[in-house]
C-alpha cells in the first residue's frame, strides 16, 4: 500500500471566482496550506502570487519575474485555515469577476532551526509528502550548506533571492549540479558552478553558492527554497525526450498526477520553451490542455494542439510544439498525484 493513499491531503488545486470584496473565504483545499501559488486564469493583468507560512502570507515572489519579495498584508492572503483561507480585496487575488486557480502543499506548519547546515536555516517540513519550506540567510563566504529537513535526496528545488532583483534558480536531478534553470525565463539549463558548486543535494543539505548574481548565496540576502523529494505514489521529478509526434512520449510516474510542470531544459526560445502547467481541476476530462506559463503573466489559454492525457499511472504527451515535444530535445517535469496507480483510473 502507498504511503500517501489520499494525495490531496497533501497538494490540492482550488478554482474560484473573485469578487473583489474584503474577507473572503477560499475553501476546499482540504488542509492548512504551508505553501500557496495563486494565478489568475482569466486576466494577464496579475500575475503568479507565490507565498508560504515561514514567510508569512502577506509576503510575495512572482514565479515569472526577478522582482524583490514585496509585502501588502490588503492584497494577499489575510489567514489560513484548516480547508484553506482567506483572502483580501486586493485584485492580485480578487478581483470582481477575475477567474483564478490556487495550487497549494502542505508543509510542516510552524518552522523550526535547522543547524544541518554550515548556515542555520528555519524549515516547515512535510516528510511523509516529502516536501519542506526553507528560509535562510547568505553570506559573503562561500560555497554555504543549508538544511532542509527532508531526511531524503531533493530532486527538485526552486531557490529565489528575496532581497534583490534576481533569477530563480530551480535544481532539478534530471539536469544535474553544474546547471541550473530559471523558473522566470524560457532559457536552457545554464552552466556555472556558482549555483549549486557543482554538488547534488544530501538527505540533510543542498548547497549555495554566490555567482550568477546571488541566485542561491550571497552578500546577507535573504532566500527561500521549496523543497521536493519524491515520494511513490504521490510526486515524481523526471525526464524525457521529445519525438515530435502527436503520439508522443508515455511517462510513467506510479500515479495519475493532478499537477504537472514541464520545461525543456535542452533549449532556449522565447514562446517555444516556457513552463507549462495543467492540472486536473482546470481540465477534469483528458486532454489536458488549458495552460498557464510560470515564467509569464498570460492568462490561462487553450493550447492550439493538445498538450498531455493524465493516465492511470502517468502521463501522455499528446502535441508536437517545442513546450513539450520537439523531437529528440529533453524536458524536464515536476508531478503531484491525484491518485496512486492502485486507485487511479483514467480519465
Amino acid at each position: 500500500m502507498p504511503a500517501i493513499t489520499k494525495p490531496s491531503n497533501h497538494f490540492n488545486a482550488t478554482l474560484y471566482t473573485g469578487t473583489g470584496t474584503n474577507a473572503v473565504g477560499i475553501t476546499g483545499v482540504g488542509f492548512q496550506t504551508d505553501f500557496n501559488w495563486t494565478k489568475s486564469r482569466s486576466s494577464s493583468s496579475y500575475t503568479h502570487q507565490l507565498a508560504d507560512s515561514v514567510r508569512g502570507f502577506s509576503k510575495y515572489l512572482y514565479s515569472s519575474a526577478t522582482s524583490i519579495e514585496g509585502t501588502d498584508a490588503s492584497n494577499h492572503i489575510q489567514s489560513v485555515n484548516s480547508d484553506g483561507y482567506v483572502i483580501n480585496s486586493g485584485a492580485s487575488f480578487n478581483a470582481s469577476t477575475v477567474t483564478y486557480v490556487s495550487w497549494n502543499w502542505k508543509a510542516g506548519g510552524t518552522a523550526v532551526t535547522n543547524t544541518s547546515g554550515t548556515l542555520t536555516s528555519q524549515v516547515s517540513v512535510n516528510a511523509t509528502a516529502g516536501f519542506s519550506v526553507v528560509t535562510y540567510t547568505g553570506t559573503v563566504s562561500y560555497p554555504q550548506t543549508i538544511g532542509h529537513g527532508l531526511g531524503a535526496v531533493p530532486q527538485f528545488i526552486m531557490v529565489k533571492n528575496r532581497s534583490r532583483i534576481a533569477n530563480w534558480a530551480v535544481y532539478h536531478a534530471s539536469v544535474g549540479n553544474t546547471k541550473a534553470l530559471y523558473l522566470n525565463a524560457t532559457d536552457a539549463a545554464y552552466a556555472d558552478g556558482g549555483f549549486w558548486n557543482n554538488t547534488s543535494p544530501t538527505s540533510t543539505v543542498f548547497t549555495g553558492d554566490n555567482g550568477v548574481g546571488y541566485t542561491t548565496n550571497g552578500a546577507t540576502d535573504n532566500y527561500v527554497a521549496y523543497c521536493w523529494t519524491p515520494i511513490a505514489g504521490y510526486s515524481a521529478f523526471g525526464s524525457y525526450t521529445g519525438n515530435g509526434s502527436t503520439d508522443g512520449p508515455f511517462v510513467y510516474t506510479g500515479f495519475r498526477p493532478a499537477f504537472l510542470i514541464i520545461k525543456c531544459s535542452s533549449s532556449s526560445g522565447s514562446g517555444a520553451n516556457q513552463w507549462m502547467i495543467v492540472d486536473n481541476k482546470r481540465n477534469t476530462f483528458n486532454v489536458e490542455n488549458n495552460t498557464l506559463k510560470a515564467d509569464l503573466t498570460d492568462a490561462e489559454g487553450v493550447a492550439s494542439l493538445d498538450v498531455c492525457d493524465f493516465l492511470s499511472n502517468g502521463f501522455k504527451i499528446r502535441n508536437t510544439n517545442g513546450r513539450t515535444n520537439t523531437s529528440s530535445e529533453t524536458y524536464v517535469y515536476a508531478a503531484y498525484a491525484e491518485a496512486p496507480f492502485k486507485y487511479a483510473s483514467a480519465r
